[in-house]
């Protein structure tokens, strides 16, 4: 059941997928759908296709890139930096991605000086967590979350929290075809909010969006979506297909 204090969010990771003919094609493949606002749309192409998404997208569909440094500036090659994205009119960004993570070591802190950084510079940050097959067989999947998060309450401030959307992405289920059942998401999502209620407030817990990410497709997620504290979907490889339509209307 979708809350109506917290408007449905459906976010689109392309990763490192796409061709300028083949962005061309997803990105009219979703204007051409007509999304109506009801669900907050939010699609994230490599950085090199920013600006052509950034040119070409309707909205109120929006843009995020895939990443961001913390500095402004400077001699950080291959890097992108937050003020560089307000500059090019890009909303948001996805930071602390599990591939990220564990292929590139971003640590709990780097990612939530990221986060600092990106708010401080307008940007919205759409916040991955998320536990790995190991770690959820140990039983720790909160354990894992929580230390995730610490990192990122030391370092904003309460009101920096309406600017972020939670995603929760249990990482034996990215790109794996695995799925946590609505059930267990739904489990996570509510312990998720718990917490933030008990160490950042109740005002935080209640108005976050915490979205899912981990193979949603166009089968599985309006079973998804009816949970009380699932608010969307951060999806991957089914964004680069026409059912991504279907997922974004998936909480009508």
């Amino acid at each position: 059941m979708v809350n109506p204090n917290r408007k449905f969010f459906v976010g689109g990771n392309f990763k490192m997928n796409g061709t300028v003919d083949m962005i061309n094609e997803l990105i009219n493949h979703l204007n051409n759908a007509k999304l109506d606002g009801k669900t907050e749309v939010v699609v994230a192409p490599p950085s090199i296709y920013l600006l052509q998404v950034k040119e070409k997208l309707t909205p109120p569909a929006q843009v995020a890139a895939q990443n961001c440094y913390t500095a402004d500036s400077g001699a950080y090659t291959g890097e992108i930096s937050p003020s560089q994205l307000q500059d090019a009119n890009i909303e948001w960004v996805i930071l602390g991605h599990s591939e990220r993570r564990s292929m590139f070591g971003d640590t709990d802190k780097f990612v939530a000086d990221k986060t600092k950084a990106a708010i401080a510079n307008g940007l919205k940050v759409i916040l991955c967590v998320g536990e790995s097959q190991e770690e959820r067989e140990k039983d720790i999947t909160m354990e894992v979350n929580e230390r995730q998060l610490e990192a990122v309450t030391k370092t904003i401030e309460e009101k920096d929290w309406e600017h972020i959307v939670l995603a929760y992405e249990p990482v034996w289920a990215i790109g794996t075809g695995l799925v946590a059942s609505p059930q267990q998401a739904q489990e996570v999502h509510a312990d998720l909010r718990q917490w933030l209620g008990q160490r950042v407030s109740q005002k935080v817990a209640d108005s976050i969006r915490i979205i899912y990410g981990g193979s949603v497709n166009g089968k599985n997620c309006k079973e998804l979506a009816r949970q009380p504290d699932i608010d969307g979907f951060l999806v991957g490889g089914a964004s680069l297909k026409p059912e991504f339509v279907d997922i974004c209307k998936s909480a009508d």
